[in-house]
């Protein structure tokens, strides 16, 4: 599904991620670990195609992020730690602005917003603009425009910042429901708790370089996912 293969990308002299290779298959609820500037936003956004890089490829459903970023895109959607939407629109606005870059048919689309805004409890809120929103709201909406076009690929980076216990509770069934369909997460966290939980496989990044991967179990043992992930950022 997210094949990232020998993935470089640098800022100046520092290279924020080094050498990265991972692959995400089907059915997987993958997390991604590692402390502010490990290179988790940089590797998201590189696999999403908002960042270039300087070496290597990323791969949606074998087909290559750099020959053709429109297909991959079709595919995948991308939720960012602080969703920046477009304040002068209302709610339903921007999910019908979305609906439209993803060519949903009508009919589906009304379907689907009322079926993902009932489940988050923002139905009356879509007519309100999103410059009234809480971050909560904004994170509840970006949510909903995610999962709109029912991509294969769902990409986010710390998703649960902002939600309330339901709310995250929710989306945590979500991301099950998905996977089990056959689709594929990828998700960054500080969450550790969650991670040890929800994930199949985790990847622990430090300083741009992977330094573990596997499931969960590979990865923690007989200890919690904390004590390995300490461990590993003191080496």
């Amino acid at each position: 599904m997210l094949e990232i293969k020998h993935l470089t990308k640098t800022y100046g002299d520092k290279k924020a991620v080094d050498d990265l290779s991972l692959e995400i298959k089907e059915g997987e609820i993958f997390g991604f670990i590692g402390h502010n500037g490990a290179g988790k936003s940089t590797t998201l956004k590189s696999a999403v195609g908002i960042l270039n890089f300087d070496e290597g490829d990323i791969l949606i459903d074998g087909i290559s992020m750099k020959a053709d970023p429109i297909r991959c895109k079709k595919d995948l959607a991308y939720i960012p730690d602080n969703p920046d939407l477009y304040d002068f629109m209302s709610g339903i606005k921007y999910l019908n602005f979305v609906g439209d870059i993803f060519e949903i048919p009508s009919d589906l689309r009304n379907d689907r917003i009322r079926k993902y805004a009932d489940l988050f409890e923002i139905t009356d809120d879509l007519a309100l603009p999103i410059a009234a929103y809480s971050h909560g709201m904004k994170q509840k909406l970006a949510l909903i425009s995610a999962w709109m076009h029912d991509p294969k690929l769902i990409i986010m980076d710390e998703p649960f910042v902002g939600l309330d216990p339901k709310a995250s509770h929710l989306l945590k069934e979500m991301m099950r429901i998905h996977c089990d369909k056959g689709g594929a997460i990828f998700f960054s966290t500080h969450v550790l708790e969650v991670a040890e939980k929800l994930c199949d496989k985790v990847a622990i990044i430090n300083h741009g370089k992977l330094i573990k991967v596997g499931t969960m179990d590979e990865v923690k043992g007989d200890d919690t996912l904390e004590d390995v992930f300490l461990e590993l950022e003191a080496v």
